[in-house]
């Protein structure tokens, strides 16, 4: 494995997420932001963040399958969310959880930020996830 991932003690607890990442390996794999588009481009989850969270996840994955790597080799992951509230931390958990077994996603997850934008590219996005990966 090339990711050892641990929250050492006298940092938050019980968060959905690794505090540090610890990498070895030879390839560095950054994939660019993901949206909830199809690969024909078409909008997916129009104004439900669960649904777009799941999306994003899923073409994150494809993603990195196409670099021959997973979910196991991230050791970073940056989502923006638009007009964030506090209140959204339960659609976008939903969102997560609903593909955590079908991409196989680390739980907790490897070190992760959420952070909120006025907007996007586009106005029906409301999500878009960068990744960080490292493998052999």
């Amino acid at each position: 494995m090339s990711v050892t991932r641990l929250s050492p003690a006298g940092l938050q607890p019980n968060t959905p997420y690794h505090h540090v990442a610890v990498a070895t390996g030879s390839r560095h794999i950054h994939v660019s932001g993901q949206v909830a588009r199809l690969d024909d481009g078409s909008p997916v989850a129009t104004g439900d963040l669960a649904g777009q969270v799941a999306q994003v996840l899923r073409n994150t994955g494809r993603a990195l399958a196409g670099a021959d790597s997973s979910f196991e080799d991230v050791v970073r992951l940056t989502f923006y969310v638009t007009d964030w509230t506090p209140e959204k931390i339960g659609p976008f958990m939903a969102g997560i959880e609903s593909v955590a077994e079908e991409l196989g996603l680390p739980q907790p997850l490897p070190p992760a930020s959420l952070i909120g934008v006025d907007h996007l590219f586009e106005p029906d996005v409301l999500v878009e996830l960068e990744a960080t990966a490292i493998a052999h």
